[in-house]
C-alpha cells in the first residue's frame, strides 16, 4: 500500500503547527515588549538524569513475551549491558524514550522486568528550576492501571504529588477524590487514560495548566508554585492484565506483562518573567545536545538572576515586573547625585511618590543622606553656592552640643517655608542663643543630660511671690507667700488649704473641733479628716440617717425606775392640740410623800463629769385625764446620796448643785427619794410627778473649750450668749440658735466619736432620716419616741400604718387607756364591745339598751336602729312584720298567721315560678299574681304581648318576640306567642324577624327608617320594575342600573358612553385616544371632541377637506383646493392625491403626464416610439439597480458574492512552503521541527480535549442561558421597536412644533383681534351674561312668587319692603328671613296652613280619644290605639313636609346667591356662563307638569331672541383653547431649540 498520501499530510499538518507555535522572540523584540525563550522537551540533553527503577536487561539478557495474534514470534530478547546502537538493539535503557526512533527510523523503547514486578519510577533530576507545562507518554504495551505524577521544587528532598492515575480511582485510591477539577490545583484521580485498550501505542497526556480552569493571573505566587520543578517523577503501581495472571502464576505466562515506553515527553522551558528571548547552559551543565532546553535566562530590560526574576544592581528605582506585551517593564537606574552606586526598592516610597520613583540609595558618601542623597546627614548642612552633585557641598554645624538638639544639629538646608535656615542651630527648647548656649527666663541649670536643655523653675504662680525671675538662675528655689511653702511654692502650710492668686496664698482649713479629728486638711480640696457620720468639708455636716446628741441625750424617763413602794405607779398623759406637752416619753411616775424611785446607768459614752438635773410636774390633780394647778403647793425636798436638794413649786426642773464624774462601761444606780420639806410624818394625798433624770455633760472639759485660746474663749462665750444650755433645761425645748446647733454637734462628734445613728423603726417612721440635733424621727399618726418605736398613750397597734386611737367609749368604759395589742378598752357593767359601745347581744340602743322586738322570727338586731337581722319563716321588714317576695300572709306576733308560697303558677323554690310576688283578695278569696315582666294571666301562666314561649310548662320562659323593634308590642297578635314569628311588621319592614325592609323600600330597618326605591326605569333593569315601581338594594338603596349605566337612581350614562334611554344600556363612545379631545363624548348624540384636523363621530377619520393616516398625520389639501374641487368634492384620503383627468398628474394634478409634454395644462400626447424607448430606459435602470446592488455588497463584506478562491490560494501557499522545507538539506532539523511539532500537536490534542470536556459541562448551562437571553433579546427587539417609534413620533412632533411656532405667532395676533374689539366674542360674552342675568332675575322672581308669594327684590340690605310675602334674599328687621305668610299663595303658606290644619284634626283626635276612652275603655281600646298612630302618622307626614319645603327654601336662596354672585365676578367665560345657565334650566321645580311647561316655553320665548349665542361661544372657545395650545408648543419649541 502507498503511504506517500499519509505522509505528506502528515508533514503538511506538522509544519502548519510549526509555524502556529511561539517561536523564540528575537534579541529586537525585548525593546519594545516582553520576549520569551523556546519552549521544548526537558529530556533532550538530560539522559544522564533520567532513571528508571526497573529496567530489563541490566545485568543478563532476559526473555520477554508480548500480547498478539498477528505476529508468529512472541518472545524476544531483552539485554541492556549496553547502550542502545546499531549493534545492540535489544537494549530497552531508560534514555530510550527520549526520541521515538533511532536515526533509520527503527522504534526505540524503554522496558522494566517482566513478571509483575508493579512497582516502578521514572524519574528526572533538573540542573535548575524549570517551568513544566505537561507530560506526554506512549507506551509499548498495555497503560498502567495505576500511577501517580510528583514533582519536587527542592531538589528531591520533598515530592508532592499532581496526578493520579487508575483504572478504578475509588478502589485504588480511596482517598483522592475522582469527581472532576475544580481549581487548577486540586489533586485528583483520573480514570480516562488506564484502560486496557488499547494493547499498544496508548498514551497518557497530563497538562499543569488544565484548559478547562481559567486562569486569571498566570504570573500569581500560585501558579508560579504550581509550575516550578526540579525534579520529575512518575509512579506505575499497577499493571493492567488480561486477567490469565490470576489463575495461573507460571513464569510463561507472566512473561508477557511488564511496563515498556516508546516515548516520553517532558515539555517546558526556562522561566524569564518575559526579560528574555534566549536561555544560556547552566555552568555546571556541559550537554550541548541540538534542541536542549538550557536552565540559565540571558535577562534583558536591565534585570539579572537565573530566572530574570530581580532587577540589576543600582536599577531599582522602579519595581520589578514581568514584562508585558507592550510594555517590557524596564529596571530603571537609581538616582544618587553622584553620592553613592548602591540602591535598593521600597514600595512605601513608590506608592508615596504616586508610583513614579522607588529606588533608595544605600551607602551615600560625602556626609549625604536621604533617598537620593539629596540631604547632608545630621551636623552639616547644604552650603547653597555650591552644586548638589559636589562632594563638598556638606559642610559641618557650629552649634554648642549642650545647649542644641540631638548633640549640635542645624538645619540642613534653607526652606523659608518650613521656617529652616542652612547652617542655624536648633535650640532645646528652654535653651536660647546663636549657638544655643543660655538658658531662657524662668529656667536655670544647663545640662548636657537635659534633653531641655535647662530645667523649669516649676514655680506654682499661684504660690510665688511675682517679680523678675521666679527663681534662682543656680539652685532654682522660688519665692513663697505667706501661707505657701514648698521649693516650687506649690504646697499650702499645715492647717492651710487651697492654693490660689490670694495675697497670702492659702485659705485656713478651719475644720470642726468636733467633727474633726484635728484642724487640717486637704491641700487640694480642704477636706478635713472628719468622725465617724460626718461629712462635709470642715466635717461640720451630719450624714443623712444620723444626728447629733443634744445636751439631754442621756435622760432616763421616771416611767421605767424602780419604785420604792407598790402603790406607786406610772401615769401616761394622752396629748392634746389645747394642751402644751410638758413632759418627755409616755407621761409622769407619780410619787407619792416619803417614797422614792432608782435610776440605772449603764449607757455612759465619754469619761467625763456630767451635772444631775430632775424634771417634774408641780403637784397636780387628775380632771378629765389631763393636769392643772391647785390653789395650794407642798414643797418637797429630793434626797440624792444625801445630797438634798430643794424642789420648788414654780420651777419644772432642779439641778444637782455639783456635777458627777461617770465613766464609760461602768454601772450606776441613783435612787431619790422625795420628802416634804419642814415635817417629819407622811401626808398620805401629797404626791409629785417626776418626769426624767437627766445627765447635761460638762462641755467646758471637753477640747475645744479649754484653755485660753481666742477660738475656745470665743466657743464658752457663744454657748452662754445664745442659751445655749439653758435650752435644755425646759419642756419643750424652744427652737435652738443656729450657733447652738453648730456646737452641739461638735459636743456630740466629740463625747460620741462621730454621729449616731437614727435607728428610726421602719413601721412606725415615715423615712430613715431624723432631726440633725436630736434625732427625733417623723413619727406616724400616734406614734412617739425618738426612735418612733411606740405608741402614744391612748392608742393601740403598733405596725406599718402607725397607731390607733383607743376612741373608748366615756360611757362605757372605765379609762381612756386600751390594750397596746388589742385595743380592748376597760368596759362597765352591761357594755360591750372593744370601745365599750355596744349593747349585750339581743338588745339595742345604747347606752339604754332594750331587748329586740322581732316577732318572734329573729334573735338579734342592729345595736343602734333596732331592725331585726336574720328574719327566719319567710318574713322581712324592720321588725320581721311582713312576708317576703313570693309569700304572703301576716306574720305579726299574734294574729295566728304565718307566710305562704304564692301559687303563680309553681312555688317560689320551684323552677315554675313566674311571678314577683302575689296578694290575697279577701273579697274574692283568690290569690292574685304579681307577674315578671313577659309573663301575664291571674297565675303568670301565659306570655304577655310581645313575648313568645312556653310558661304553662315548668321551666318555661317568655323571651320578647325578635322583631327589631319593628312591631307593636302591646298587640296580641304582632307575633306569634309561642314561636316568636313577627306576623305585623311596621314601618315598610318584611321578614321572620322584622330585620328589612320591604320590597321596593330602603333603608335601616333597625332605625324605623325605610324609604321607598326613587330608581329611573330607563336606566333601571327592565326586570327590576314593574307598575311602574322598580326595587332597589334593601340596604343602600342603590338601583340595578343597565348596563354602562350609573348614578345612584340609574339616571345617567357611565363615564364615556352615551345614548342613555335603550333597552341594552349606554353604548361606549370610543373616541380615538390620540385624535379627540377626550374620552367623554355627547351623552344622546355620540359626537366625540375631535383635535384639530380630524372628524368623524369618533374622531378616527380625517376633517373634511384633509387626507392621509389619521393614525400618522392629517394633511390638509389647500393647495390642490382648486383643482380638486373641479374635479371631485374631496380629495383621496389615503394619498391625497386628487383624481386627475387623462393627461395630467402630481399630486395636485398640476403636472403632465408621463408620455404627455408641453406646459400645463396644455399637455400633448408624446409619439408613438416614447414607448420603444421608455421600455428599453427602464431595463438599463433595472441593470443598473443591480450593478449598484453588488457594488453595495462588495464594500459591506469585501467579498464578491459567488466567487471563495481565497480557501485555494491558502492552500497553494502553505503547500510551496512544504515544498521549501522538503527541499532543504537539513533534513536533521526538519526531523526535529516535526517531532516537535508532534509533541505540541499531542499537547494541542490533549488541550483540545480539554476543551471539549469544558464545552461539554457548559452545554447544558448554556442551553439554558441561551433560551433565557433569545427571551430577553425578543423582549429588548420589541422595546427597541417601539423606542424607534417614538423617536420617529418625536422628530415628527419636532417638526410641527417647528411649524406651529409660526403659526402661534399669528394666532397670538387673532387671539389678541378675538379678545378685543368691540365685536368680540368677549363683548359678545359680556352681552350675553346680561340677557342671561335678565333672564335668571326673572326667573327667580318666578319661583319667588311660586315658593313664597312674592317677589325677590331685595334691597341692598335685604329688605322688600314692596313685596308683603317676600322672597329670595329678603330679610326682617332682625335679619330673619321672609318667605310666606298670611295672604300669600305659595307654598311655604300652603304648607303652613297644612300643619294647622294637621295640628286641629290632631287636638280633635285626641279629644275624641278621651272621650271613646270615658265611653267603652276595654271594648275600643284597640281601635282607639290605631286611629292613633294614624293622627300620629299624618302629623309626622306634615312635619316631614314642612321641613322638607323648608330645606328646598333654604337651598334655593343659596343656589340663588351662588349664581348671583357669580354673575357679578368679573372674567366669567362664556363656557362658564353657559354651563350655570344650563345647570339652571335642568332644576326640577317644585310644581306641576303643565306649569313647568309653561314657563319652560317662556324661557324658550326668551332665549330665542339671542340670536346665534351658540356659535359665537363654540367659536370663542375653539379661538382661545387653539391659542392656549399653540402657546404652549412655541414654548416647547423654545426649550428645545435653547
Amino acid at each position: 500500500k502507498d503511504h506517500s498520501g499519509d505522509l505528506f499530510s502528515c508533514i503538511i499538518t506538522s509544519l502548519i503547527f510549526v509555524f502556529g507555535q511561539e517561536l523564540p522572540s528575537g534579541p529586537h523584540g525585548c525593546t519594545e515588549g516582553s520576549c520569551y525563550p523556546a519552549t521544548g522537551n526537558l529530556l533532550i540533553g538530560r539522559g544522564v538524569n533520567l532513571s528508571a527503577t526497573s529496567t530489563c536487561g541490566l545485568t543478563e539478557p532476559e526473555h520477554y513475551c508480548i500480547v498478539s495474534h498477528l505476529q508468529s514470534d512472541k518472545c524476544f530478547e531483552c539485554n541492556s549491558q549496553h547502550r542502545y546502537d546499531h549493534y545492540h538493539r535489544n537494549s530497552h535503557r531508560i534514555e530510550n524514550v527520549i526520541y521515538l526512533m533511532d536515526r533509520n527510523g527503527n522504534h526505540t523503547w524503554w522496558q522494566s522486568v517482566n513478571g509483575l514486578w508493579e512497582n516502578v519510577s521514572i524519574r528526572l533530576n533538573l540542573e535548575a528550576e524549570f517551568h513544566f507545562t505537561h507530560l506526554i507518554m506512549k507506551f509499548k504495551t498495555f497503560r498502567p492501571a495505576a500511577m501517580i505524577i510528583e514533582r519536587s521544587a527542592d531538589f528531591g528532598r520533598t515530592w508532592r504529588p499532581y496526578r493520579y492515575f487508575a483504572s478504578n480511582c475509588t478502589r485504588t485510591f480511596p482517598s483522592i477524590p475522582a469527581n472532576g477539577l475544580h481549581h487548577i490545583n486540586d489533586v485528583i484521580c483520573e480514570e480516562r487514560y488506564s484502560d486496557i485498550e488499547p494493547s499498544t501505542n496508548g498514551e497518557v497526556i497530563y497538562k499543569v495548566l488544565d484548559p478547562a480552569i481559567h486562569v486569571k493571573d498566570p504570573y500569581s505566587l500560585d501558579i508560579q508554585e504550581l509550575l516550578r520543578i526540579t525534579n520529575l517523577r512518575i509512579n506505575f503501581t499497577k499493571l493492567n492484565t488480561l486477567g490469565d495472571d490470576l489463575l495461573d502464576r507460571r513464569f510463561d505466562v507472566l512473561q508477557k506483562y511488564y511496563y515498556a515506553i516508546y516515548e516520553l515527553v517532558v515539555r517546558g522551558s526556562c522561566f524569564c518573567y518575559g526579560h528574555a528571548s534566549e536561555c544560556a547552559p547552566v555552568p555546571s551543565v556541559d550537554t550541548r545536545e541540538n534542541g536542549m532546553i538550557h536552565g540559565r535566562c540571558v535577562c534583558k530590560h536591565n534585570t539579572e538572576g537565573l530566572n530574570c526574576e530581580r532587577c540589576r544592581d543600582f536599577h531599582n528605582d522602579l519595581p520589578w515586573r514581568p514584562a508585558e506585551a507592550d510594555n517590557p517593564h524596564t529596571c530603571r537606574e537609581c538616582n544618587c547625585n553622584g553620592h553613592s552606586n548602591q540602591c535598593h526598592f521600597d514600595m512605601a516610597v513608590y506608592l508615596a511618590t504616586g508610583n513614579v520613583s522607588g529606588g533608595v540609595c544605600d551607602d551615600c558618601l560625602h556626609n549625604s543622606m536621604g533617598r537620593n542623597c539629596e540631604m547632608c546627614k545630621p551636623f552639616y548642612y547644604q552650603d547653597h553656592v555650591r552644586d548638589i552633585r559636589d562632594p563638598q557641598v556638606c559642610v559641618a554645624c557650629d552649634c554648642d552640643p549642650v545647649g542644641s538638639l540631638e548633640g549640635g544639629v542645624c538645619d540642613s538646608h534653607t526652606d523659608l517655608d518650613m521656617g529652616m535656615i542652612a547652617g542655624q542651630c536648633r535650640c532645646k527648647s528652654n535653651v536660647k542663643g546663636t549657638r544655643c548656649d543660655d538658658c531662657k527666663e524662668g529656667y536655670y541649670g544647663l545640662s548636657q543630660n537635659d534633653q531641655l536643655g535647662c530645667q523649669p523653675c516649676n514655680c506654682d504662680p499661684r504660690g510665688i511671690i511675682m517679680m523678675g525671675a521666679p527663681c534662682d538662675q543656680i539652685s532654682g528655689d522660688c519665692s513663697c507667700k505667706r501661707y505657701v511653702t514648698g521649693r516650687y511654692c506649690n504646697q499650702c502650710l499645715p492647717e492651710y488649704w487651697g492654693l490660689s492668686n490670694d495675697l497670702a496664698g492659702c485659705r485656713p482649713c478651719d475644720c470642726d473641733f468636733g467633727g474633726a479629728f484635728n484642724n487640717r486638711c486637704m491641700m487640694e480640696n480642704g477636706q478635713c479628716d472628719c468622725r465617724r457620720h460626718l461629712i462635709g468639708r470642715q466635717c461640720s455636716e451630719v450624714q443623712p440617717g444620723y444626728f447629733c446628741a443634744p445636751l439631754d441625750y442621756y435622760k432616763y424617763e421616771a416611767e421605767d425606775a424602780t419604785r420604792h413602794s407598790p402603790a406607786e405607779s406610772a401615769l401616761p398623759v394622752r396629748h392634746t392640740p389645747s394642751h402644751m406637752v410638758s413632759w418627755t416619753g409616755p407621761g409622769f411616775a407619780r410619787v407619792k410623800d416619803g417614797a422614792g424611785l432608782v435610776f440605772t446607768i449603764d449607757n455612759i459614752p465619754y469619761a467625763m463629769e456630767y451635772d444631775i438635773m430632775i424634771r417634774y410636774e408641780p403637784e397636780v390633780y387628775d380632771r378629765d385625764r389631763q393636769f392643772e394647778k391647785l390653789f395650794t403647793c407642798i414643797y418637797m425636798n429630793a434626797f440624792i446620796y444625801l445630797n438634798v436638794v430643794h424642789v420648788s413649786c414654780f420651777s419644772r426642773y432642779i439641778q444637782m448643785p455639783r456635777p458627777f464624774c461617770f465613766e464609760p462601761s461602768n454601772r450606776y444606780v441613783v435612787a431619790i427619794r422625795f420628802q416634804r420639806h419642814g415635817v417629819s410624818h407622811r401626808h398620805l394625798t401629797a404626791f409629785i410627778l417626776i418626769d426624767s433624770l437627766v445627765l447635761i455633760p460638762k462641755y467646758t472639759e471637753l477640747p475645744g473649750f479649754q484653755g485660753n485660746e481666742p477660738e475656745a474663749e470665743q466657743r464658752r462665750e457663744e454657748m452662754i450668749r445664745y442659751m445655749c444650755l439653758d435650752s435644755f433645761m425646759m419642756t419643750p425645748m424652744p427652737a435652738l440658735a443656729e450657733m447652738c446647733s453648730k456646737l452641739i454637734c461638735s459636743i456630740s462628734s466629740i463625747i460620741h466619736d462621730g454621729a449616731l445613728s437614727c435607728q428610726c423603726d421602719p413601721q412606725g417612721s415615715l423615712s430613715g432620716e431624723c432631726d440633725k440635733v436630736g434625732g427625733q424621727c417623723r413619727c406616724k399618726p400616734n406614734v412617739m419616741g425618738r426612735r418612733c418605736d411606740q405608741c402614744a398613750p391612748g392608742t393601740y397597734g403598733f405596725g406599718v400604718n402607725g397607731c390607733t386611737a383607743c376612741d373608748c367609749n366615756s360611757e362605757g368604759s372605765l379609762s381612756h387607756q386600751c390594750d397596746p395589742v388589742t385595743g380592748q378598752c376597760q368596759c362597765r357593767q352591761g357594755a360591750t364591745g372593744r370601745q365599750c359601745s355596744d349593747c349585750q347581744p339581743g338588745q339595742w340602743g345604747f347606752p339604754s339598751c332594750s331587748r329586740c322586738q322581732c316577732n318572734g322570727h329573729a334573735d338579734i338586731c342592729d345595736p343602734r336602729t333596732g331592725e331585726c337581722t336574720y328574719c327566719r319563716d319567710h318574713t322581712a321588714g324592720h321588725l320581721c312584720e311582713r312576708c317576703v317576695n313570693g309569700f304572703f300572709g301576716n306574720p305579726v306576733l299574734g294574729s295566728g298567721e304565718h307566710c305562704r308560697p304564692c301559687p303563680c303558677p309553681g312555688n317560689p323554690a320551684s323552677d315554675h315560678f313566674n311571678g314577683h310576688s302575689c296578694e290575697a283578695d279577701h273579697t274574692s278569696n283568690q290569690i292574685i299574681c304579681n307577674c315578671k315582666q313577659g309573663f301575664t294571666g291571674s297565675r303568670c301562666d301565659q306570655c304577655a304581648p310581645g313575648y313568645y314561649g312556653n310558661p304553662e310548662q315548668p321551666g318555661g320562659q317568655c323571651v320578647p318576640c325578635e322583631c327589631t323593634g319593628n312591631i307593636d308590642t302591646q298587640d296580641p297578635g304582632s307575633c306569634d306567642p309561642r314561636t316568636g314569628q313577627c306576623l305585623k311588621c311596621l314601618y315598610h319592614t318584611d321578614g321572620p324577624s322584622c330585620n328589612s325592609c320591604q320590597h321596593g323600600y330602603y333603608g335601616n330597618a333597625l332605625a324605623h327608617d325605610c324609604r321607598r326605591c326613587t330608581c329611573v326605569t330607563a336606566g333601571t333593569i327592565q326586570s327590576a320594575c314593574s307598575d311602574g315601581q322598580c326595587h332597589c338594594d334593601r340596604q343602600t338603596g342603590a338601583c340595578p342600573c343597565r348596563e354602562n349605566v350609573a348614578g345612584h337612581n340609574c339616571d345617567q350614562c357611565a363615564p364615556n358612553h352615551w345614548n342613555y334611554g335603550q333597552e341594552r344600556g349606554c353604548e361606549p363612545c370610543d373616541c380615538d385616544p390620540q385624535h379627540s379631545m377626550g374620552t367623554h363624548c355627547n351623552m344622546f348624540t355620540g359626537q366625540c371632541r375631535c383635535s384639530p384636523g380630524f372628524g368623524g363621530k369618533q374622531c378616527t377619520e380625517c376633517e373634511q377637506f384633509h387626507w392621509g393616516d389619521p393614525q400618522v398625520q392629517c394633511q390638509g389639501n389647500a393647495t390642490c383646493d382648486k383643482n380638486c374641487r373641479i374635479l371631485m368634492a374631496q380629495c383621496d384620503r389615503i394619498t391625497g392625491v386628487c383624481e386627475c383627468r387623462e393627461g395630467a398628474a402630481g399630486k395636485q394634478c398640476d403636472e403632465c403626464a408621463r408620455g404627455f409634454t408641453g406646459n400645463f395644462p396644455k399637455c400633448v400626447q408624446c409619439h408613438p416610439c416614447f414607448q420603444l424607448w421608455d421600455d428599453a430606459v427602464c431595463q438599463i435602470k433595472r441593470d443598473l439597480e443591480h450593478i449598484e446592488y453588488t457594488v453595495q455588497k462588495i464594500l459591506e463584506s469585501g467579498i464578491t458574492p459567488g466567487v471563495g478562491d481565497t480557501r485555494i490560494r491558502e492552500l497553494e501557499r502553505k503547500l510551496k512552503q512544504v515544498q521549501d522545507l522538503i527541499s532543504a538539506e537539513d533534513s536533521d532539523r526538519i526531523h526535529q521541527l516535526i517531532g516537535q511539532s508532534i509533541d505540541d500537536l499531542r499537547a494541542e490534542i490533549a488541550l483540545t480535549d480539554g476543551r471539549l470536556m469544558g464545552v461539554a459541562r457548559e452545554l447544558n448551562t448554556t442551553a439554558a442561558e441561551e433560551e433565557a437571553l433569545r427571551r430577553t433579546l425578543s423582549d429588548l427587539e420589541k422595546d427597541l421597536r417601539d423606542v424607534n417609534n417614538t423617536v420617529a413620533h418625536k422628530e415628527h412632533q419636532f417638526e410641527k412644533v417647528k411649524k406651529y411656532y409660526q403659526e402661534s405667532l399669528d394666532a397670538e395676533k387673532k387671539c389678541n383681534l378675538t379678545v378685543s374689539g368691540p365685536l368680540s366674542p368677549v363683548e359678545e360674552s359680556k352681552k350675553t351674561r346680561a340677557i342671561t342675568k335678565e333672564k335668571l332675575d326673572a326667573m327667580m322672581t318666578c319661583r319667588s312668587l311660586q315658593v313664597c308669594g312674592g317677589h325677590s327684590n331685595a334691597s341692598a340690605n335685604g329688605s322688600c319692603s314692596d313685596s308683603q310675602c317676600g322672597g329670595a334674599g329678603c330679610r326682617d328687621n332682625q335679619g330673619n328671613h321672609v318667605c310666606g305668610g298670611e295672604g300669600c299663595n305659595g307654598t311655604v303658606s300652603a304648607s303652613a296652613a297644612a300643619l294647622d290644619l294637621t295640628r286641629n284634626v290632631t287636638d280633635s283626635l285626641t279629644a275624641a280619644n278621651e272621650e271613646l276612652q270615658n265611653v267603652a275603655r276595654k271594648d275600643i281600646a284597640t281601635l282607639t290605639q290605631d286611629v292613633k298612630n294614624q293622627a300620629k302618622s299624618t302629623l309626622d307626614k306634615a312635619q316631614k313636609k314642612k321641613e322638607h319645603f323648608e330645606n328646598n327654601n333654604n337651598k334655593l336662596k343659596d343656589f340663588i346667591k351662588k349664581i348671583r354672585d357669580f354673575l357679578t365676578e368679573e372674567g366669567g367665560d362664556p363656557e362658564s356662563i353657559e354651563k350655570v345657565a344650563l345647570q339652571v334650566l335642568m332644576i326640577k321645580l317644585p310644581v306641576n307638569r303643565t306649569t313647568l311647561d309653561k314657563m319652560i316655553m317662556q324661557i324658550k320665548d326668551s332665549l330665542s331672541n339671542l340670536t346665534n349665542i351658540e356659535g359665537i361661544v363654540n367659536k370663542t372657545s375653539q379661538h382661545i383653547s387653539k391659542a392656549k395650545e399653540l402657546l404652549e408648543k412655541a414654548k416647547d419649541a423654545k426649550y428645545v431649540t435653547n
